[in-house]
């Protein structure tokens, strides 16, 4: 297969990338470097299928999980166009670019716990959950919708300087990504876990 992956250059992206090359033809594409792509923009993400074509699929792990304060006008609407907005601009593009029977991957993310800077992270999430689950049943010609709902990375949570035994190991993290692309499933969320 074909498969696009979208921030190919973060710590999720890049082992999702890696993990997925070991069988197929991967195009890394990021905010920066030879492939293109700023979710946070929607004539972005239409230059992408115009640019990369004939794909099977395409994962989307660039969306932000920044913790974003309730009364922060500038944060939120960042997110919102980024995480939310463009994970469903894609979607709709890549029905009508994909080849028939392609997957297609969203990222949606975990709140295991109420926390300062967590409400609307978790509300994205939930919205991303709920259109994987609802749009699956809308897709033409055996399209196939899921997203992958990751908690914290330990490897990101190390680079923050906490504790990443707090965290799943991005390796398998890039398993659930695998599983989503190269299986069958349809409308689900994975959860990673060990």
């Amino acid at each position: 297969m074909k498969i696009i992956v979208i921030g190919a250059s973060g710590t999720i992206g890049s082992a999702v990338a890696d993990a997925l090359e070991k069988n197929h033809e991967v195009v890394r594409a990021a905010r920066r470097g030879p492939v293109r792509v700023d979710m946070d923009d929607n004539a972005s993400i239409d230059a992408l299928f115009e640019t990369v074509r004939d794909v099977d699929a395409v994962v989307v792990t660039a969306a932000s999980g920044k913790l974003t304060p309730l009364d922060s006008d500038d944060d939120f609407t960042r997110g919102l166009q980024g995480k939310l907005l463009g994970q469903l601009h894609l979607v709709r593009r890549a029905i009508r670019n994909l080849r028939d029977g392609g997957s297609i991957t969203l990222t949606s993310g975990v709140f295991e716990r109420p926390m300062v800077g967590g409400s609307f992270g978790a509300m994205v999430n939930a919205g991303l959950e709920a259109f994987t689950e609802h749009a699956a049943v809308e897709m033409p010609r055996g399209l196939r919708l899921n997203s992958v709902g990751p908690g914290w990375v330990a490897e990101t949570l190390e680079s923050m300087g906490l504790d990443p035994a707090d965290g799943t190991p991005v390796s398998i993290v890039a398993r659930s990504y695998v599983e989503a692309v190269e299986g069958n499933a349809q409308g689900q969320t994975f959860r990673p876990h060990e």
